[in-house]
């Protein structure tokens, strides 16, 4: 089996799971969209999922869905309470061709050191 098979049957399940139990509670500005379970048992914490859009990255989840998530919230931070110093999230791209590489795996030259640095020397 390959993995790409494995994670196919995986989201398979989770649409099911969304049609016959979840409630869509919102999405976000990626398109990701968010739910929970319709009925929770007394006793026992509220599941909360989400469907990506397009391939499934974690990073691609909005800091205001993730506390929703992750159950430090009852509900994702509006829009409005961002802060204007706050940037807003990037996805993870390490593995792509998008990635950060330093200048000498890239083919270019390393800047030359300053000079303002001294080694240590034992005595």
């Amino acid at each position: 089996m390959s993995f790409s098979f494995i994670r196919r049957a995986s989201q398979l399940g989770t649409m099911l799971q969304t049609l016959l139990c979840g409630v869509e509670v919102g999405h976000d500005i990626r398109g990701n969209r968010y739910y929970h379970e319709r009925k929770t048992p007394k006793g026992v914490r509220q599941r909360r999922w989400v469907i990506y859009d397009g391939e499934p990255e974690a990073s691609k989840v909005p800091p205001e869905w993730h506390i929703w998530l992750h159950h430090t919230a009852d509900a994702p931070i509006p829009a409005s309470a961002r802060y204007a110093w706050q940037k807003p999230p990037i996805e993870n791209k390490t593995g792509t061709i998008d990635a950060w590489m330093p200048p000498a795996l890239e083919g270019k030259a390393r800047p030359h050191a300053t000079g303002d640095y001294q080694a240590w020397k034992p005595e």
